[in-house]
């Protein structure tokens, strides 16, 4: 069989569309995993993850293998710790339960503000009023809980964004390191 001149020219230029819609669907993942970074209940680090992963398969990149192992364990990490930091810092301060619980729900409508200081109120807010309605009496411990609450957040939030700006720089530098 003859592989005649435009075949090849067919499929070199589906492996250039290829590798373009796979860029920018990785910027596009890149730009929504950072921002999930602080949003809650958004998976930015896997996002970011995967944007690597699909850089991975883009001939213009050289992202090697035991990189997406490392990043991947990494990401894997920092979600698990994301889900138990602010828990441990609330029990940390002698908070309940229950400002945890108004910690995230404060979150969630810290999210609905749409702007960064309801994102970062939201958590300290809401735990305090959780506090508050688990102990009325005791205000001094919910503001304490729910500073600490804050903290773990920020924690959390922290964590996610060094690992994801560690993945977008790797992502960024394996194109210019062929």
């Amino acid at each position: 069989m003859v592989l005649r001149w435009w075949a090849v020219v067919g499929i070199i230029f589906s492996m250039i569309v290829r590798d373009i819609a796979f860029i920018a669907i990785g910027v596009i993942m890149i730009i929504v995993g950072i921002i999930g970074c602080i949003v809650p209940a958004m998976p930015g680090t896997p996002l970011c993850w995967g944007a690597l992963m699909l850089g991975y398969f883009v001939q213009w990149t050289n992202i090697a293998i035991p990189a997406l192992v490392i990043f991947g364990v990494l990401t894997v990490t920092v979600e698990v710790l994301n889900s138990f930091v602010p828990g441990i810092f609330s029990k940390k301060s002698g908070g309940s339960k229950a400002g945890s619980r108004g910690a995230m729900f404060g979150v969630m409508l810290g999210v609905f503000t749409g702007n960064v200081v309801g994102i970062l109120l939201g958590p300290f807010l809401g735990a305090l009023v959780g506090e508050l309605i688990h102990d009325k009496s005791n205000f001094k411990t919910a503001l304490k809980s729910a500073w600490f609450s804050f903290l773990g957040f920020l924690t959390g939030s922290g964590l996610r964004l060094m690992v994801s700006c560690a993945i977008v720089i790797y992502y960024i530098s394996s194109f210019f390191h062929k």
